[in-house]
């Protein structure tokens, strides 16, 4: 299936590793050009050579994201490289234990502004450029935003605000023909996830327990089946979706709570 993404330009942060990597490379294939935004000064630009080499172009944006300025500056970088922006990506976040009882209001809101606010700050400054192409907004939220975890108030904070933005852009972009949608994974085996099931005693007695209660063929969701939906998502074959939110993950959150 042609999805007709051929030298359109999708900004991806937190696009060097784990899903966002996936992603990057799944819009590369599409002959799309990924702006591979992210503090992995390594792995980014390993995985802009390994698109080059096939032919493809990309550009790597290093930077920290959380402050404002920063968003302004990527999108103004894109914009100087390839004179156009079709869609965003916002990936990166950090599930990073900032608990109601194991916490405080300091270390709350900066995982809030770690998680968060740079999903707005971009979105923000892209937004007149999205206009022109009529672009496609994909949020990665997670199931934590669903499902609650315990132990990390800030980040399931930061995926449900980003549920809601989701439906609210989604509102109010409506007149400009820019949708936006977010994608809700659940149990993703990424670097992140890895050292999370360090933190146990026994990480494969974990791993075990966690994999025989995803419903659909009793394996975790590969960081390539989140690419293709969000790529999709970014493509004109979904042309008349907006304001939804995609669950991919084996029947997970909800399945198995109904058969089980």
């Amino acid at each position: 299936m042609d999805l007709k993404l051929k030298d359109k330009v999708f900004i991806v942060t937190g696009g060097a590793k784990g899903i966002g990597e996936a992603i990057t490379l799944e819009l590369a294939k599409e002959g799309a050009i990924p702006v591979i935004v992210g503090r992995s000064v390594d792995e980014a630009n390993a995985l802009a050579k390994i698109i080059k080499k096939d032919g493809g172009k990309c550009l790597v944006i290093v930077m920290e994201l959380g402050l404002e300025d920063v968003c302004k500056n990527i999108v103004d970088s894109a914009i100087g490289a390839f004179g156009r922006i079709d869609g965003i990506v916002n990936n990166a976040g950090v599930n990073d234990g900032i608990g109601l009882i194991k916490g405080s209001p300091t270390e709350f809101k900066r995982s809030v502004l770690t998680n968060l606010t740079h999903y707005y700050d971009l979105v923000h400054y892209a937004i007149e450029y999205l206009k022109i192409t009529k672009g496609s907004i994909v949020n990665i939220s997670s199931k934590t935003a669903l499902t609650g975890q315990g132990g990390t108030s800030g980040y399931a904070a930061s995926k449900g605000a980003q549920l809601a933005l989701t439906r609210e852009w989604a509102v109010e972009l409506l007149p400009f023909g820019i949708r936006v949608n977010a994608i809700i994974p659940a149990e993703v085996m990424t670097p992140l996830y890895t050292k999370w099931l360090n933190t146990f005693n026994q990480p494969e007695e974990k791993l075990a327990q966690i994999v025989s209660k995803i419903p659909l063929g009793k394996r975790m969701t590969s960081s390539h089946e989140i690419a293709a939906m969000t790529v999709f998502l970014l493509s004109e074959r979904s042309a008349h979706t907006t304001g939804q939110w995609q669950i991919v993950d084996g029947g997970y959150v909800h399945l198995d709570r109904a058969i089980s």
